[in-house]
């Protein structure tokens, strides 16, 4: 019998599930524009491969891949690109982003598929295969999926984790997708299989999704794989990648390490159904199935191609007269979505209608009693209500050493405070108060870094100028015939192969003493100009003043440097 483990803390909030289950996936009709961010996964920023007004194909690239973490972005059908501008995103901090704007020209025309062999390639061949088709993780975290389809050298992959708990409440595209695209869903787990050659593939359902259980186990047995079917206790956040490793391995996961350093790794169950369409069919993200529900006349899951704006989907589902808002995600973890015109994104796997009956205001903030209830609904083992005081007086250093950063933000703790403080929203502002820190230090560095380099170079340029200039003087007295002892015997004696050794105040003394001969060689040879039609009294002038200008070059011309000229007064 397979043993299940626990995880420390959690939750039960009513789930919410059954109104969105009882129709099958739907496929939204294609709206009038499609806003296209071409930031949807956890690492860079896609560069634009398009341009206003040029036509692309449904499936073509219009984002190419930034580095190793990130993903490629697809056009979601045939049209013409309006603009590649900044739009609002789907994000709580509502900013613009990037975007590729697309008018659809309802032929939906392809561009050309090829399904991938992926036996007969190399695993390197078939992970650029899912960066380019744009495969990221589903689940809402986004990361590029091709980056965890690698396993750690020092550690052999011991299971694979197939995430199908969907422990939020409201959320059931995940429950809806293995009831009907189930065996799908196992062959693209088997791609992961193949390349990360783990011992056991482990697939975790909660246990009230009884219909999603029977059809993974049945197309399993079509499949003709030995993948285990479990049923996982529901309790949030079961769904969260720590926790299930947790519950199906009995693996602790420490906050400083990555799974595939315990021989585990973990993905979601739409993830595998898109690398399979990917590889199988040639086909890229280009939608994506997305519960709608909440305060609304028809709740239900819809197929969305990304980009479709906010407002097009909540009309498939009739929103009532008495709705406030929009959340994107679940209600614990979720964020209510800044605009109407917000497109839906790789991210996006659930739209509640918000209503004051379906979530009504939050009650009054009131004192920490330090009950310490938080602490123990937590699933990652911390201190809340430490963390809350820290982050209220803006002692960040102190959160980190309560190590902040291993908070998932799930939302628990804030669920089961008796004095309705929101302390995922403390714990968020000082998580984003730290970033800006370390941003603010580390281009603080780079500035001091940037400094001091340009300072070594200026020096080191002056050095190698000195250089050159001695060497150079040094050749030239070497090569003029000198013009007295004292100055022949100085510049003689610099030569390409001494001007390196000398010490600085040798090369300046051996630099002036050639710049003088220079200058001495220069009067010499200048010429009176402008002297044929002189008067006799002009003649007897200039006379006077070269009789008078000879005993005063007398001393420099005989070498003593330090002696002054005699003045005749």
């Amino acid at each position: 019998m397979f043993q299940l483990f626990k995880f420390k803390g959690g939750v039960k909030p009513e789930t919410n599930k059954a109104v969105s289950v009882t129709a099958p996936i739907a496929i939204a009709p294609l709206p009038a524009q499609l806003i296209v961010p071409l930031h949807q996964s956890i690492g860079g920023m896609p560069r634009p491969l398009v341009k206003a007004g040029e036509r692309v194909l449904k499936g073509q690239r219009i984002g190419d891949p930034d580095k190793w973490i990130s993903a490629a972005v697809h056009a979601p059908t045939s049209g013409t690109v309006v603009s590649v501008e900044e739009r609002i995103a789907s994000h709580p901090s509502g900013l613009p982003t990037l975007s590729v704007v697309l008018e659809p020209d309802g032929r939906d025309e392809w561009m050309e598929r090829a399904p991938l062999d992926y036996a007969s390639l190399e695993p390197e061949r078939v992970r650029e295969r899912l960066r380019d088709f744009g495969v990221v993780g589903l689940g809402g975290a986004v990361f590029p999926s091709h980056a965890k389809l690698v396993a750690a050298k020092a550690v052999p992959m011991e299971e694979l984790v197939i995430n199908g708990a969907e422990c939020e409440p409201f959320m059931t595209c995940d429950d809806m997708l293995m009831r009907e695209r189930a065996e799908e869903i196992v062959r693209g787990v088997g791609i992961f299989r193949d390349l990360l050659a783990p011992k056991r593939v482990l697939i975790g359902i909660e246990d009230n999704k009884p219909e999603a259980l029977a059809a993974m186990r049945a197309a399993v047995q079509i499949v003709g794989e030995n993948f285990e079917v479990v049923a996982v206790p529901t309790r949030y956040p079961a769904g969260g990648a720590k926790q299930l490793i947790r519950v199906l391995t009995g693996k602790e996961v420490p906050a400083s390490t990555r799974s595939p350093e315990m021989g585990v790794q973990c993905f979601n169950v739409a993830t595998a159904y898109t690398a399979w369409r990917a590889i199988a069919h040639g086909e890229p993200v280009l939608s994506r199935i997305v519960t709608l529900t909440g305060n609304v006349e028809q709740p239900r899951n819809w197929e969305v191609l990304l980009g479709t704006p906010l407002r097009d989907l909540i009309a498939l589902g009739q929103p009532k007269a008495d709705t406030t808002g929009y959340v994107m995600g679940g209600p614990m973890m979720g964020f209510e979505m800044p605009s109407l015109e917000a497109p839906i994104v790789k991210a996006t796997n659930c739209i509640i209608a918000a209503s004051p009956t379906l979530f009504p205001p939050p009650a009054p903030e009131m004192p920490c009693i330090r009950c310490g209830a938080c602490a123990q609904a937590c699933p990652h083992e911390l201190q809340p209500f430490e963390l809350y005081w820290f982050a209220r007086a803006r002692n960040f250093g102190k959160t980190q050493e309560y190590n902040i950063f291993d908070c998932i933000e799930c939302g628990c703790c804030s669920y089961v405070c008796p004095s309705h403080i929101p302390l995922v929203q403390y714990f968020r502002f000082a998580k984003s108060e730290i970033w800006a820190r370390e941003r603010e230090k580390n281009q603080a560095d780079a500035a001091k870094a940037r400094f001091e380099f340009r300072n070594e170079r200026e020096e080191r340029e002056k050095a190698e100028k000195a250089e050159r200039l001695a060497k150079a003087a040094a050749a030239k007295a070497a090569a003029a015939k000198p013009a007295s002892e004292g100055v022949s015997a100085q510049s003689v004696a610099v030569t390409d192969n001494t001007a390196a050794t000398l010490d600085p105040e040798a090369i300046k003394k051996a630099t002036i003493a050639a710049a003088m001969e220079r200058a001495k060689r220069q009067r010499e040879s200048v010429q009176p100009k402008n002297t044929e039609g002189l008067t006799a009294a002009q003649s007897e002038e200039i006379a006077e003043i070269e009789a008078r200008r000879t005993p005063l070059q007398k001393p420099t011309d005989q070498g003593e440097e330090n002696s002054a000229p005699a003045i005749e007064k």
